[in-house]
């Protein structure tokens, strides 16, 4: 999850130079500012926070947040009449997420 300024060119520069990086690093958008990555252990989990913190923009709150496959299943997902979803989606079914 992240809370990233975009007042200047340079800051917009950086958020979006950081939402790149992360879908090129297998992260999927779950809502604007909330991303989600599945791993598989907590050794890959502290892997990939470790590679969000090298490339951490110079302003900004992020927070990255380790649920485990039950925690995520438990999850209710709200949609208006107009958005469905599919739960056989792998997306909405993982073993694990790390959430940011």
């Amino acid at each position: 999850m992240f809370d990233l300024p975009t007042t200047t060119k340079k800051e917009r520069r950086h958020a979006t130079r950081f939402r790149k990086f992360l879908l090129k690093d297998g992260y999927m958008m779950l809502q604007y500012s909330i991303y989600g990555r599945i791993c598989n252990g907590t050794e890959r989990v502290q892997k990939h926070v470790k590679r969000l913190e090298m490339i951490l923009p110079p302003k900004g709150s992020i927070r990255a947040l380790q649920i485990t496959d039950r925690q995520y299943k438990n999850m209710n997902i709200l949609l208006s009449n107009a958005e469905r979803f599919d739960e056989d989606d792998p997306k909405y079914n993982s073993e694990q997420l790390l959430l940011l």
